[in-house]
Formats: C-alpha cells, sequence, structure tokens
C-alpha cells in the first residue's frame, strides 16, 4: 500500500464525535445504529456532534436517515491469483460465510492492489458497507489506521505492525513455531534450519522468533535461515539455498505447509529421505498437509475459526457492544505425521 502521506483522511473519527458529544464510543455506536439503552439527552447530543463536524463517511449518515448497508467487505492485501489458488484464503473465507450464516449481512470481497489505495478506501468508506476484515497486511501498511480514523469498524486478520488500537485477531504463532522447534529437538535432529515467511508481515516474524527461541533454548544455532513468501515455489528456492548452505541439515521447519510442500520436493530431487535424512514440520495443517509424501507433520491452526472469530468480533462492534477485547490470539497445536 501506498505510505499514510499519500492517503487523504475522509473524515472526522467516531471517537471525535464522542468527545465532542461527551459520551462514550459505544454510545455513539449505538445512537447510530439506532440500538435502544440510550438516554435521549445522549441521543440528541450525538445527533448534533455528528452534525457539528460533519461525520458522515460510513453507516453515520446512512443510520441517522434510517438505512444501512447490510453488507461487510473481506480486504485481502494481495493479488487476485494469490487469493484464489492458496488455500489459507479460502479456509479465512469459509470461516467468515459460516459466522454470517443467517443474519442476512452481504459479503463483498476486495482484493487491493497497489495503485488502487485510494479507490479502495473512497469505496469502504462510501457507505457500501457497515465494517470490514482485513488480512495479510505487508510492512506498515497505512489502510487498517486509515480507515479506523474513518470512522469504518474493522477487524484485522494477523497482528498489524501498524496502527496501533486496531482490533485484531491472530493465531499464537510465536508459541506455535517454539513448539515445532521442540519438536524436531526431541526427535534427535541436531542441524535445524527453517525457512521463515515474508520478512513484511507480522506472520513471518512471529513464527521466525518462536523457532529461534526454541534453538537457544537447546543450545543450537540459529543462523541456517532461508525466507519464501508463502508459496510453493519460494519455498523450495529457501531449501535448495539451505542445501548448499550446508549439505549435512537434518532438520527444517517451514513457516508454512504450502512453502513445506516446495520444500519436500527439493529433498526427494536431492536424494534425501524424509524423516530418515531430514525431518520437516510445518505450520497451518491444511488439507494438502495430510497427502503429502510424505504425509506432513505441521502445527495446526484453525483457519476457518480465524475467520469466524474475525468476523464475530466486527459484528460485536457494530451491534454497539461493550467490553469487546482489543485483540484475539487463538491457540495452536502440533499434528504428529510422518515426517518428522
Amino acid at each position: 500500500m501506498t505510505d499514510a502521506s499519500r492517503i487523504r483522511r475522509p473524515g472526522p473519527r467516531l471517537e471525535e464525535v464522542a468527545r465532542a458529544a461527551g459520551v462514550s464510543r459505544s454510545t455513539v455506536s449505538r445512537v447510530i445504529n439506532e440500538e435502544p439503552y440510550v438516554s435521549t439527552r445522549s441521543r440528541e447530543a450525538v445527533h448534533q456532534a455528528i452534525l457539528t463536524l460533519g461525520y458522515s463517511p460510513n453507516q453515520a449518515a446512512r443510520t441517522l436517515a434510517g438505512s444501512r448497508a447490510n453488507a461487510i467487505a473481506l480486504v485481502v492485501s494481495e493479488q487476485a491469483g494469490r487469493v484464489l489458488s492458496d488455500p489459507f484464503f479460502a479456509g479465512v473465507l469459509r470461516g467468515v460465510h459460516a459466522e454470517l450464516s443467517g443474519r442476512r449481512v452481504q459479503l463483498v470481497l476486495m482484493m487491493s492492489q497497489q495503485g488502487d489505495e485510494q479507490d479502495l478506501i473512497s469505496y469502504l468508506v462510501g457507505g457500501h458497507v457497515d465494517g470490514a476484515l482485513v488480512i495479510s497486511l505487508h510492512g506498515r501498511d497505512p489502510l487498517p489506521l486509515t480507515l479506523s480514523e474513518a470512522g469504518l469498524p474493522l477487524v484485522v486478520g494477523g497482528r498489524p505492525l501498524a496502527g496501533k488500537g486496531v482490533p485484531y485477531v491472530d493465531s499464537d504463532n510465536f508459541n506455535g513455531a517454539l513448539e515445532a522447534a521442540r519438536h524436531l529437538v526431541s526427535v534427535g535432529r541436531t542441524c535445524i534450519a527453517t525457512i521463515a515467511g515474508a520478512k513484511d508481515m507480522a506472520v513471518g516474524m512471529d513464527r521466525l522468533s518462536g523457532w529461534r527461541r526454541g534453538m537457544v533454548e537447546a543450545g543450537r544455532p540459529a543462523d541456517l535461515v532461508a525466507y519464501g513468501d508463502f508459496t510453493p515455489e519460494s519455498g523450495a528456492a529457501a531449501m535448495r539455498d539451505l542445501l548448499d548452505r550446508n549439505p549435512g541439515i537434518d532438520g527444517v521447519f517451514v513457516a508454512a505447509d504450502i512453502m513445506a510442500l516446495g520444500a519436500l520436493q527439493v529433498l526427494h530431487a536431492h536424494g534425501k529421505r524424509v524423516p530418515d535424512d531430514v525431518a520437516v514440520v510445518g505450520f497451518d495443517d491444511l488439507v494438502s498437509a495430510a497427502t503429502s509424501v510424505p504425509p506432513l507433520t505441521t502445527i495446526r491452526q484453525d483457519v476457518e475459526q480465524l475467520g469466524r472469530t474475525m468476523t464475530w468480533r466486527l459484528l460485536g462492534e457494530l451491534a454497539g457492544e461493550d467490553g469487546l477485547p482489543p485483540s484475539l490470539l487463538l491457540p495452536t497445536a502440533l499434528i504428529k505425521r510422518a515426517s518428522a
């Protein structure tokens, strides 16, 4: 995405309306959504603050006029081809759809691409949706903070590197990777490498940190690191790089199953038996992990539950619920199969 300086702030924030009206943010949400249990005095103060500040980017103006979009957006910061082919995104989408089932809320799927940032933002805050789910952020993408400051309720999938205070849901990537490292040590591996995820994503950073913690804990070197971008091709390239650097590698933690599939192909091509010569542990527990050759030992994260929990959190925000957690961390689990 573009730098924050290039994105025009669409208008006053929900917090500014709350301050002007002398009420809480949740009270403003209740008024905007025409929820009960708001005093006449507070309701009038919020309406006046909205008119005075000109707050009208998403649901405020529509609701005061008596209507809502009854739609939310799922925004994926990746190219369309990547989104449609990666089973991770399919799992998140299934979870979102399941949580919306029976609620009469439409889902709009949007794929952010370089150069269309302002059009995307204008659509999202222009009254077409009531809130947004944002996943697969790279770097310090300003999108979450921009949408939050525009007053659009949103939840990010994965820990955002920018936008402090924006609600998010993530899997416990650090401890999952730590468990993978400990497992490789426990099965007697002494030269353990990792194929880490993208350097500009929190998921890649956290899984790399967990693996490094496991290496330090076991008194092993933590320098056998190669990077991929969560594609099979990048996993294959990283595995070739690691074998060139140290042919004696006997264990590897791969930060995503989809990269592990590429790594397995390279190991087979180099005559390495898995797990006899090299033990492999992945992360995600995609369907392909159980059918790979050999079946992949991996760290399971419930991708569908990730989508469901993000949606639950967003719907709670739209309903003006109090006490919603600012962030949620979902547990992971080691699934043992034949590769390690």
